[in-house]
């Protein structure tokens, strides 16, 4: 036993030096804090989280009943002037006149090593400002002073809201984060569902805590003697204490093809389920997407604009005049909607200036445009309906609920299929949306209040297809001519890229993407008429679009359409791979070798089919006296691939860049 005692005296030491190494303190920063250089566990982050800790305690208050109180503190790192952007910070908050809510921050504190002293500047008033979001929501944001490489700063803030929802809590983000702690407080009478996302999970602990509520109440007696009586009554009541803990969390790294990396982001969600007072009935609030869609719909800002058809009957007789098939009306409605109302870059699913002022006024939100656009469509005698959207910048809801959603389209079931349209933007067609909107599922509403989820992912290949005849001199000097049809989603792409460029700049970004080359005879038809192809057409030279060496030419023969790196090089792929829609790559070059050379080597034809139809990439080259043939094709079947199939996608890529950049080498005869 006396050898036993010390032992255990040190367990316990260890023990409890380890419990007070969580103790975080606003204002204890270390002078160790200050001079670390990098971090330890991941040397390229240019900031890190050293803790974060949150609760959200749902209190009594004599005047508003329960309301939610937020407080959060947080100690950040900067290691690198590109970690900067870590001294400022946002807090969003309602500005809605039925949830109103007041962020304050306090206790912010920018730290400096000087001359071996810890210096310390404090935030000003003219460092916090507020800033609207949009007519729901605004921000208070501070901006920290004296910032510099190796600074450690320190901020608290505190949300007050009416309301008993819970923010979500994230435990990762684009840096490090050494301790992250939340913890929620809720009475007895309310229920929550908690819901993680993400790969990693921080530990979860509960506890129970007794409170109470002390009611004050005062009873006026008149008379000769006058006099107020106070009584006081008391509530018990438990609470249970939820706490998540996570530490040494690694920074969520960017991969290539990610629609919103937020989605895969470590955090928790809480969903107010029930609420129950003493004697009184159980109210039940979490609901499923049919009951968030019909509220919506019955939103004064929505389904009613639907119905208003006044502002616009007179324009639509003539719009649609000898416009007999469905195919036909759908174009027309699209077209003028996108010609009356210019999007003025508002998300929002509902109307914010309404679609009569809109068209008035020819501005509006993307629910005044879309919502108009539905309601247009609806008395041409389609069967039009709006549907509800979360953009890729909201990211995928966890949960049913009314801020799932952030933008609305219209569809137009027919006997062919539904068709998806959004007004909002010039370059979009039936069944091509803004890529902003195509973000997996959305959910229909009809006029019954009815809803069901629709697929927004396309299915069908947007095409890039690319002519190329070209000839090479005994220098190595490139000429050719270059013919490229986009199609589809493509042609949305590429429409837009031109469109926010002058003729020249698109020409001079072209030629420097391309490897310096010189483009003339530029030309480009059906810019406009969405229906149909877009089309580049244009001729070339090039001087670093082949090697002379020893004698010998070295051609890539895609000059500059070869794919030269591999967008897939992680070892593990975290998140699905999102490239937006399917798509089909063909190539069909032509290759005048010069005279008094021959080929000497030419790449190997090749193919790769993956499994599951997931995709295809083919590659044939000929010769036939001083001519080479090409044809390559590179085809995708599915806009987003699950991790499961990271690996065959990994190895696919591999072959295809192998192959691709393969050299032709001509020699002299």
């Amino acid at each position: 036993m006396k050898i036993f005692k010390p032992f255990c005296l040190f367990i316990l030491l260890l023990f409890i030096t380890n419990i007070k190494a969580q103790e975080f303190k606003l204002g204890k920063v270390s002078i160790a804090e200050l001079q670390e250089k990098v971090h330890p566990k991941d040397t390229a982050a240019a900031a890190a989280i050293l803790y974060k800790k949150g609760s959200s305690k749902i209190e009594y208050n004599d005047n508003d009943g329960f309301i939610t109180v937020t407080e959060v503190e947080t100690r950040i790192k900067i290691y690198k002037k590109e970690g900067y952007n870590w001294a400022n910070h946002s807090v969003w908050y309602s500005n809605n006149s039925d949830l109103s809510e007041k962020v304050y921050f306090n206790d912010a504190v920018t730290y400096n090593l000087v001359g071996g002293k810890i210096e310390k500047t404090k935030l000003k008033s003219e460092g916090t400002f507020d800033e609207v979001v949009d007519k729901y929501r605004s921000q208070k944001k501070i901006t920290m002073p004296n910032v510099k490489e190796g600074s450690v700063i320190e901020f608290k803030y505190m949300v007050r809201s009416p309301s008993r929802m819970i923010r979500e809590w994230d435990f990762q983000t684009s840096i490090p984060v050494n301790y992250s702690e939340f913890s929620t407080y809720v009475p007895e009478y309310y229920s929550y569902n908690p819901r993680q996302k993400g790969y990693i999970f921080p530990r979860v602990s509960t506890k129970k805590n007794n409170r109470s509520i002390m009611f004050i109440s005062k009873e006026r007696h008149q008379g000769s003697n006058a006099r107020t009586d106070f009584s006081h009554d008391k509530v018990d009541y438990m609470e249970t204490q939820t706490t998540y803990v996570g530490e040494n969390f690694p920074a969520m790294k960017e991969e290539s093809f990610v629609n919103n990396i937020d989605n895969y982001t470590s955090s928790i969600q809480h969903e107010l389920s029930t609420v129950q007072f003493p004697n009184e009935p159980l109210k039940l609030y979490s609901t499923d997407w049919n009951s968030v869609a019909k509220t919506i719909y019955n939103y004064d800002t929505f389904g009613p604009e639907l119905n208003k058809t006044g502002y616009f009957e007179n324009d639509l007789k003539v719009i649609l005049a000898g416009k007999d098939t469905d195919e036909e009306k759908i174009m027309a409605i699209l077209n003028h909607v996108k010609s009356s109302v210019k999007w003025n870059g508002y998300h929002g699913y509902d109307c914010d200036n309404g679609v009569r002022k809109a068209y008035k006024e020819k501005s509006g939100n993307v629910g005044d445009i879309n919502l108009m656009l539905t309601a247009m469509l609806r008395y041409s005698g389609l069967n039009a309906n709006p549907v509800l959207v979360s953009t890729r910048s909201n990211g995928i809801s966890l949960f049913p609920n009314r801020t799932a959603f952030n933008y609305v389209i219209a569809a137009v079931e027919t006997p062919n299929g539904s068709v998806l349209l959004d007004a909002t933007d010039r370059f979009s067609g039936p069944n091509i949306l803004p890529l902003r909107a195509l973000n997996w599922k959305g959910r229909l509403i009809r006029k019954d209040g009815t809803s069901d989820e629709v697929d927004l992912m396309p299915s069908k290949l947007s095409g890039d297809n690319v002519f190329i005849t070209y000839s090479v001199d005994a220098e190595g000097k490139v000429t050719g001519k270059t013919r490229r049809q986009y199609t589809d989603y493509n042609a949305l792409v590429t429409r837009g890229n031109i469109s926010s460029l002058k003729e020249e700049e698109y020409l001079e970004k072209l030629e420097n993407r391309n490897n310096k080359i010189e483009i003339s005879e530029y030309s480009r038809t059906n810019e406009k008429d969405i229906l149909l192809p877009i089309i580049e057409t244009y001729s070339f030279t090039g001087s670093n679009l082949c090697e002379s060496i020893g004698g010998k030419l070295y051609i890539n023969p895609m000059l500059f359409f070869t794919n030269e790196k591999n967008p897939f090089k992680q070892e593990v792929r975290e998140y699905p791979v999102d490239f937006s829609y399917p798509f089909s790559d063909k190539y069909n070059i032509t290759i005048q070798i010069p005279e008094g050379f021959t080929v000497e080597t030419l790449p190997t034809p090749a193919a790769v089919v993956m499994e599951d139809n997931l995709g295809t990439f083919k590659f044939n080259i000929a010769a036939n006296a001083n001519v080479l043939q090409l044809t390559v094709s590179h085809q995708i079947n599915e806009a987003i691939v699950g991790t499961e199939k990271y690996e065959m996608l990994k190895e696919y890529y591999k072959v295809m860049i192998a192959k691709e950049t393969e050299k032709i080498v001509l020699k002299r005869i």
